[in-house]
């Protein structure tokens, strides 16, 4: 138990170098609460209307970034309303719980622990097994202690407004722009409607070239800069009803909501490209940006978000290869 309570300190000390990137916060918590109690995943969820909605996961969960499912009658709901934590030993006998969404994930128990904002319980933490009766009080004390670490990270986040701290939950500090969680919630959102409609969607994997001698020759905030730069070109040629997303790093994802065709998602790419390479100016030095674009179309590339992503990245890296081969002489 001693070494668990000092790696939740040292979680609590990344944190606070974290500052206010409150989605970060959330998926390192996540991580670590996996982790601490040997769990087989674990997520962080806000309470959003009539919805719970995965913000963060790890684990067997990782594959559902941004999967809602009903408050009325789900595990979760019932921590928000009751406000103490909850454990599920089988949810196949318990009929608290959402069984579909439970089978859909892959699990069969929990812990789930309210998440405080001021005087509201507006979400929670939950580790996952897929076995039943997996946890014991030990596990549900250290649970406790990984959400008052996310609790008062969203406190120093959004010290007034709950509507701002949900925006910090969803969006890039760096940025401004949605952030992995939310280009997640988006993209199954998409997907659905592509499903119901017969329509088609693009799927643009953007990868930034040369951030690496930018932050070693001119250093960290240049680099931010450049990160900045290309994120606001993206948005410049991308259109209000698309998404545009910093995934981490130097990736960024766009969902073109609707697309014609293959060739019309190619040539969003190419004015991307075109868009992007233009020279910029960070403190009277002129940087050099570019970016490799991956393309993938709803249905013709895949017709589930993990096919798609592959060919998103397989293109991608195509791109970035053909960039590093010698020119022909």
């Amino acid at each position: 138990m001693s070494e668990r309570l000092l790696e939740v300190i040292r979680t609590q000390t990344e944190i606070a170098k974290l500052g206010l990137d409150l989605g970060h916060v959330m998926d390192l918590v996540a991580q670590r609460a996996q982790l601490l109690t040997g769990a087989g995943g674990a997520v962080v969820e806000l309470a959003e209307g009539e919805d719970m909605v995965y913000r963060a996961t790890s684990g067997m969960a990782a594959p559902h970034l941004g999967f809602r499912l009903r408050r009325g009658n789900s595990l979760s709901g019932l921590c928000i309303r009751e406000g103490h934590p909850l454990y599920c030993e089988d949810s196949e006998i318990d009929p608290r719980v959402d069984l579909p969404g439970c089978r859909q994930i892959g699990l069969r128990s929990m812990i789930v622990v309210p998440l405080r904002h001021h005087d509201a319980v507006i979400g929670v933490l939950k580790v996952l097994s897929n076995t039943p009766a997996a946890f014991d009080e030990t596990d549900l004390h250290i649970l406790g202690l990984m959400s008052d670490l996310i609790a008062a990270a969203m406190f120093h986040a959004s010290k007034y407004e709950t509507s701002e701290l949900f925006h910090q939950a969803t969006h890039d500090a760096l940025t401004g722009l949605p952030n992995r969680a939310l280009f997640f919630e988006r993209l199954h959102l998409c997907l659905a409607h592509a499903q119901r409609n017969s329509n088609r969607f693009g799927l643009l994997n953007l990868d930034m070239d040369g951030l690496k001698p930018i932050n070693d020759r001119l250093g960290h905030r240049a680099g931010d800069a450049a990160i900045r730069e290309i994120a606001q070109r993206i948005r410049q040629v991308t259109r209000g009803s698309d998404t545009v997303a910093r995934l981490g790093g130097d990736e960024f994802g766009v969902i073109l909501c609707y697309v014609d065709d293959h060739e019309g998602a190619l040539a969003h790419a190419q004015r991307l490209a075109e868009q992007i390479c233009q020279p910029f100016e960070f403190e009277q030095e002129i940087i050099a940006l570019d970016a490799s674009i991956g393309v993938a179309v709803f249905p013709e590339d895949g017709q589930e978000i993990d096919a798609l992503l592959d060919q998103a990245d397989q293109s991608m890296y195509a791109t970035k290869r053909s960039k590093q081969r010698p020119s022909p002489r």
